[in-house]
């Protein structure tokens, strides 16, 4: 279980990292509110994944 609960955070955070390069990225520079709105959908998903 607990290989398996590495496994799946390691690819949470990698696909979490493709999007903060990304989608996160792109709309902070673009500015307005969709960049407000996903640094909030960033910070919301940082902190599930301190929850978890």
């Amino acid at each position: 279980m607990s290989a398996a609960t590495s496994a799946l955070q390691s690819v949470a955070l990698s696909l979490f990292g493709d999007h903060l390069t990304h989608c996160v990225a792109e709309a902070a520079a673009n500015g307005g509110p969709e960049a407000q709105a996903k640094v909030k959908e960033a910070s919301d998903a940082i902190a599930r994944l301190v929850r978890s």
